[in-house]
């Protein structure tokens, strides 16, 4: 009788450790709902120096990008956890099968469509020419002239930089993060940078210590995308689905107004 019970009571506690575990996110990338069905979660990566698009805010992970790829999720009916790393290192950790995807202002390229697939275009960025506010012979990319750019590694911007050097001789001093290159254009340790219009913009205007101005017109006109993994359709047809609803009901301008105003959309 006794081992009866015994073989009774395994039995059980078996079925409750299973029953446990099924409510947690597993290796399958699926969570419980509230109704008990089964959620898709993915992973994201984001570059959290970025603002308006991303940044760290009283310990918490906000922005343009973070707030659309939360809304989207919930527009769809999925979980989304945010990763933030540097920017250089997203796209090889999608390449890797580490993330599922990446928001982080991430311009549409030729060259990264080699590599990973995209959403629709969602924002129309372009990047602009910056130097120090005292600087009044930059004034266009051929000014460049033996002049040294700071620039972000990996960015669209490292492209142009790129080409910028090889046209006018100009010397790049390549950095990890957007901070340490505007500081760098701030203290006159470099002449110029290259930085998305919407962002260089928002930065100068919260910081009034930011001591950096844009001269010129817009350089080119990049759009920003959602990375995803190459061929993974059924994640890309969410986002852009998703992605689609949030700018038919207006969600969509909401959050890139509460950053930016309705000017910068």
């Amino acid at each position: 009788m006794k081992k009866a019970a015994s073989i009774v009571m395994a039995a059980f506690l078996a079925l409750a450790l299973s029953a446990c575990g099924a409510a947690k996110s597993g290796e399958d990338g699926k969570a419980q709902s509230a109704s008990g069905s089964a959620v898709e979660k993915y992973t994201f990566g984001t570059d959290a120096t970025y603002p308006p698009f991303e940044f760290q805010k009283d310990g918490k992970y906000v922005g343009i990008d973070i707030d659309l790829m939360n809304a989207i999720a919930k527009e769809e009916g999925f979980e989304v956890e945010i990763k933030p790393m540097d920017f250089k290192g997203i796209i090889p950790a999608i390449t890797a099968n580490q993330l599922d995807g990446a928001i982080a202002g991430i311009s549409i390229t030729d060259e990264r469509k080699k590599v990973v697939d995209f959403s629709d275009p969602y924002y129309q960025a372009g990047l602009s020419l910056i130097v120090n506010e005292d600087n009044n012979d930059i004034k266009s990319p051929q000014d460049l002239k033996g002049k040294t750019i700071a620039i972000k590694k990996g960015t669209s911007g490292a492209n142009l930089a790129d080409e910028y050097a090889k046209t006018y001789g100009a010397t790049i001093k390549y950095f990890d993060d957007s901070p340490s290159m505007y500081q760098e254009v701030a203290n006159k340790n470099a002449d110029a940078t290259l930085e998305d219009f919407p962002v260089i913009s928002y930065k100068i205007a919260i910081d009034p210590n930011a001591k950096l101005k844009i001269v010129g017109d817009r350089l080119n006109g990049d759009f920003y995308g959602i990375a995803v993994a190459k061929g993974d359709t059924t994640l890309q047809k969410k986002i852009n689905d998703g992605l689609k609803k949030l700018q038919e009901n207006g969600e969509y301008d909401k959050i890139v107004e509460t950053y930016l105003g309705s000017a910068a959309k």
